[in-house]
């Protein structure tokens, strides 16, 4: 059997699963797993079975290859295999170590006894894929540990360490050391004592006072679940796990799990899923690249960018030497940093302990001869291309040879940066996200000359600070910003044709972006945008043009750090307050530009900012700066408030119909001569429309 392997030790049969990564249970283990059940049924020198996933892992639940495929459900599927181990003669103890998760806690749960490590982590992360879990999870983790935890476990759908149900039906031995040899003395006492048998479907729900938890639990739920059905639904079949016979509630759970397969938040989220892992994988770059040694980090800058992306190096133990151009920087970073620990610490999230040995972890330094020991130096300096080279060109000097040189730039040329060094093969892009040391995305910028081995030392890097790692190629402003600056444009275009700051955000939120672009504008800084369009005009002459957001930056008004831009704020308070003078200035631009306002739906706004993202991603996928389209929803989703429910705006385009998407581009090419080139639908876009294909 090639996903698991069968032995007898004694009078107990080991079933090993062995599907690596993480023991996904696919068509072949499930039909694997059956035979070698069948085969101990059938073996009278077998008195019990012990399911073993081996030492780091139990099971991850279902296996992600298969999923959107017939196999995902072909029999046996996972009910039937759980249904058989539960009907079984023979005692069956699963031996928990690891991820215990979804399916795989599922599985263990159909089981008669389990043993586990003390920190294997079980748990039912199906609500975060939009779904529930669909093999009994709903009706036999109430009956495991009450009902009140379950729910809770379900509905958020996070781990918890085993040692956590020491006294619950969940787990009935918790152990330290080697798990193999004492599931096995478990089972030899279960036969030694004739235990008789226990499933947990014969088990009542210990639920005091059901229908008042329930109806509480239904408030709280729908009060926070926003636009996502799954959360409800876990409701639903959890109660149904008090109310309902056990198969009933099982079939309730099972119609349930169908129907939520087929919405488009599931299909979104699944998505999402499979999607951050394909980011990892990168074209021409061997699985078995060697990489660099990376221990210590060297920071240009103590900023707010610089500070953050020290602390997302501190955070995991690397040291880091802080590098500034004067002391007064260099104190105020530091303090800014030791705030933002302290607010952590604060909140519960870390101890006193661990805010002592992060900081210790950073040294602060006025020289770059300090530098010389790092593998790894990061510029995170002013973004202009006459401030970042004499960086480059002193870390050319300093750097020991092999160090990977890495850039933070958001927009500039990462080539003309790295022929600023005689050793362009060791510089990168790193293009970390504000706050740093909170937004997981990390966009890694490879240059026509950057090394395949520090191209992969950065991907391997991004999960040891626990980023979300995408590839992307040199263009102005790479994935990210560049698709920022036509969703921009689209946004301030309905500011010429009739609608407010505070309308589009509204509408952009309701479709559900974390948070409106001019809202945006106001947090990150009006100025910044400001100096790339300056750069840009001035390397394109004709090509930007100015817009309203110019006008607004000319009276001064950079956003929440100057109290005023799209909107005003009232002092210490972050509110955005609709302003006259805002209004004013755009009214008057409408004048002096001879545009005539009219009516804006909601409907219109969000067609023209979310296609204008599409379009414009339909073409950094044909130039080959994105590697696949879901890459790109892999950076909307974790560095612009995208909602992972739609998938990202590639697989939301796709779920609309690329042909939909083409003709409203075209609509609005003809309602925009203008910026018509700017609205025809992409090469590319019109290609998979024309040919009935989508970007997935």
């Amino acid at each position: 059997m090639d996903n698991l392997s069968y032995s007898v030790r004694g009078n107990v049969a080991v079933l090993t699963l062995n599907n690596p990564p993480v023991n996904g249970l696919g068509f072949r283990l499930r039909s694997d797993l059956l035979s070698a059940f069948d085969r101990a049924q059938n073996d009278p020198q077998v008195r019990a079975l012990v399911l073993y996933g081996g030492d780091t892992v139990f099971s991850g639940g279902a296996d992600v290859r298969e999923f959107g495929s017939p196999k995902a459900s072909m029999e046996p599927n996972l009910p039937s295999v759980i249904r058989a181990l539960e009907s079984s003669a023979k005692p069956v103890v699963a031996a928990i170590a690891g991820n215990c998760l979804g399916g795989g806690l599922e599985l263990a749960l159909g089981c008669h006894w389990r043993v586990a490590k003390a920190d294997a982590s079980l748990g039912l992360p199906e609500v975060k894929l939009g779904l529930l879990p669909g093999a009994g999870g709903t009706q036999r983790l109430p009956r495991a540990i009450g009902l009140e935890p379950a729910l809770n476990m379900i509905v958020s759908g996070e781990a918890q360490s085993a040692s956590t149900f020491a006294a619950t039906a969940l787990v009935d031995v918790v152990v330290d050391g080697e798990l193999l040899p004492q599931a096995l003395a478990f089972a030899e006492k279960l036969i030694a004592d004739a235990r008789p048998l226990r499933r947990l479907r014969d088990l009542k729900v210990d639920a005091p006072a059901a229908e008042a938890y329930l109806q509480f639990a239904r408030n709280s739920v729908r009060a926070g679940a926003g636009n996502l059905p799954a959360p409800l639904r876990c409701v639903d079949a959890v109660a149904a796990s008090v109310s309902t016979p056990f198969e009933e509630g099982l079939r309730i759970e099972r119609a349930a799990f169908i129907e939520l397969m087929n919405t488009p938040e599931s299909r979104a989220l699944r998505h999402v899923f499979a999607a951050e892992r394909a980011a990892g994988k990168v074209d021409g770059l061997p699985a078995d690249t060697p990489l660099r040694e990376v221990r210590r980090i060297g920071v240009i800058g103590a900023g707010t960018m610089g500070g953050g992306i020290a602390m997302s190096f501190a955070n995991a133990a690397y040291p880091v030497v802080l590098l500034e151009a004067s002391q007064a920087a260099l104190d105020k970073g530091l303090a800014t940093i030791r705030k933002n620990y302290l607010h952590t610490l604060s909140k519960g999230k870390i101890s006193q302990e661990q805010v002592d040995q992060r900081l210790a972890l950073i040294q602060p330094t006025l020289s770059y001869q300090d530098l010389r020991g790092a593998d790894l130096i990061i510029e995170a300096v002013f973004e202009n291309m006459e401030v970042k080279q004499p960086v480059f060109e002193m870390l050319d000097k300093v750097a020991k040879a092999g160090a990977i040189l890495a850039s933070n730039t958001s927009t500039l040329d990462l080539n003309r940066i790295a022929a600023f060094t005689k050793r362009p093969h060791d510089v990168i892009g790193l293009h970390f996200f504000s706050p740093a040391n909170v937004m997981r995305l990390l966009e890694v910028v490879r240059g026509d000359k950057t090394a395949p081995d520090a191209l992969a030392t950065a991907m391997q890097l991004s999960k040891r600070i626990k980023k979300v790692a995408v590839v992307s190629g040199v263009c102005d402003g790479f994935i990210g910003n560049r698709m920022l600056a036509r969703y921009g444009a689209a946004a301030n275009d309905l500011l010429n044709l009739g609608a407010m700051p505070q309308q589009v955000d509204r509408a952009l939120e309701q479709f559900g972006l974390a948070m409106g672009i001019f809202r945006v504008g106001d947090l990150a800084g009006l100025d910044i945008g400001w100096a790339i369009r300056k750069r840009r005009a001035a390397e394109r002459p004709g090509e930007d043009l100015p817009t309203i957001a110019d006008r607004i930056c000319e009276a001064g008004r950079f956003g929440q750090k100057t109290g005023a831009g799209w909107y005003r704020y009232e002092p210490g308070r972050r509110d955005p307050l609709p302003d006259p003078a805002v209004e004013r200035i755009i009214e008057q631009w409408r004048k002096e530009h001879g545009y005539t306002p009219r009516m804006i739906g909601d409907a219109e706004i969000v067609e023209r900012c979310i296609y204008a993202l599409v379009n414009e991603g339909a073409r950094i996928l044909e130039d080959g700066i994105a590697q696949r389209a879901s890459d790109i929803d892999v950076v909307y989703l974790n560095g612009y408030g995208f909602p992972r429910y739609r998938g990202g705006p590639m697989r939301y385009a796709d779920e609309v119909g690329l042909p939909n998407v083409v003709r409203a581009l075209r609509r609005i090419a003809t309602e925009s001569p203008a910026d018509a080139a700017y609205w025809a639908p992409a090469p590319l876009l019109l290609r998979l429309a024309e040919e009935g294909k989508s970007f997935a």
